[in-house]
């Protein structure tokens, strides 16, 4: 069997509830589960954050299997209605979904749910996405608070540069102004605002990234802000070839070597879902120590500096995110973000649950 595995850790999943939730104060958790719970495995995810206040997903088929595996508490639809054929659904399965626009309260008007339905209501505080406009919120809240068959309201917004240093006050503020006299639960923060910003925790927070183990900032490192990698990715040397000065290694021979040196061969590579744009230099973990990535990842191998390494060789383990090596770090080398990595954890990777 081709030795790559994805291990997932259910029990640092729940580690990363429990540290959202220290940031949360009195606000409920919607943990955020979509794409595939960022290719952890959507049930994994939803056994290891049972706790959760609720869950937040993008698609009704996401929701559907929620609550087929036996979920009871909230499910938000973040991009809400995709057309009026979807509302029987929604209050079938007793799903949340947002509003962000017109036509979606058009539908709702001209087809109420068969049982009432509880509703966030997305404004657009500056992000410039989804969203109502800011200045028409007294004609959307009271559109949406007329809807027939709506059981509540909660507002919410999006932050653009929560994991900058722009920050969340330029949108916060003008957010919360617009919403003062409405007294209704609100929702705006994500991971970045949830660890930074405590006067963005409303009624609901929606933390996504932080749960699987990385950082959503650039200069914090996930073990600084308490977290632990819920996936880490593993293989093996499948090869060890030795170099002499002068020549190259892989597709376009990118990697000379400067003298005779020892390149191990992994067996994964772009189509298990490593950047393939990660440069000479990208870090990995032989054999429980650092050292580099050579050259240009192929779509099943890339190769390593063995260098240092003069131990090492077939069959050695290599750890290429997760425990050891951050995802962030990988991300970082390969001018990416670890959400677009653990996303995209290929099928054929073998996965294995621990605790």
């Amino acid at each position: 069997m081709r030795p790559i595995l994805a291990r997932i850790s259910l029990g640092a999943l729940a580690h990363n509830l429990r540290v959202a939730r220290d940031h949360a104060g009195a606000a409920r958790v919607f943990a955020v589960v979509k794409a595939n719970a960022y290719g952890h495995g959507l049930s994994r995810a939803r056994r290891a954050l049972a706790s959760a206040d609720g869950f937040a997903v993008l698609t009704l088929e996401e929701a559907a299997n929620l609550r087929l595996m036996g979920v009871q508490q909230p499910i938000l639809l973040l991009e809400g209605l995709f057309g009026a054929d979807e509302i029987a659904t929604c209050a079938e399965l007793d799903l949340r979904p947002v509003l962000h626009h017109a036509a979606q309260l058009d539908w709702l008007q001209r087809l109420p749910p068969a049982r009432p339905i509880h509703v966030f209501l997305k404004f657009d505080s500056g992000m410039h996405r989804l969203g109502f406009p800011l200045a028409e919120h007294a004609d959307i809240v009271a559109r949406a608070r007329n809807l027939p068959r709506v059981a509540s309201v909660t507002l919410m917004t999006h932050f653009a540069q929560a994991d900058e240093a722009a920050g969340v006050a330029w949108q916060l503020q003008p957010f919360l102004r617009e919403m003062a006299d409405y007294d209704l639960p609100w929702s705006s923060a994500n991971s970045a605002a949830l660890l930074r910003y405590p006067d963005t925790q409303g009624a609901w927070v929606r933390p996504g990234l932080m749960l699987y183990g990385a950082s959503p900032f650039a200069e914090v490192s996930a073990e600084h802000l308490g977290l632990r990698p819920a996936m880490t990715l593993q293989s093996e040397i499948i090869s060890v070839q030795t170099l002499q000065a002068g020549e190259g290694v892989g597709y376009g021979q990118l990697y000379r070597a400067k003298r005779a040196m020892r390149v191990g061969v992994v067996a994964c590579g772009y189509a298990d879902g490593y950047p393939q744009n990660a440069p000479t230099g990208t870090p990995i973990r032989v054999s429980g120590r650092l050292t580099r990535t050579l050259g240009r990842v192929s779509m099943d191998m890339l190769c390593v500096d063995l260098s240092e390494h003069p131990d090492t060789g077939v069959g050695s383990p290599v750890v290429l995110w997760g425990e050891g090596i951050p995802v962030d770090t990988v991300a970082a080398a390969a001018r990416t973000s670890s959400y677009e990595l653990l996303c995209a954890l290929a099928a054929r990777v073998t996965v294995q649950e621990t605790d």
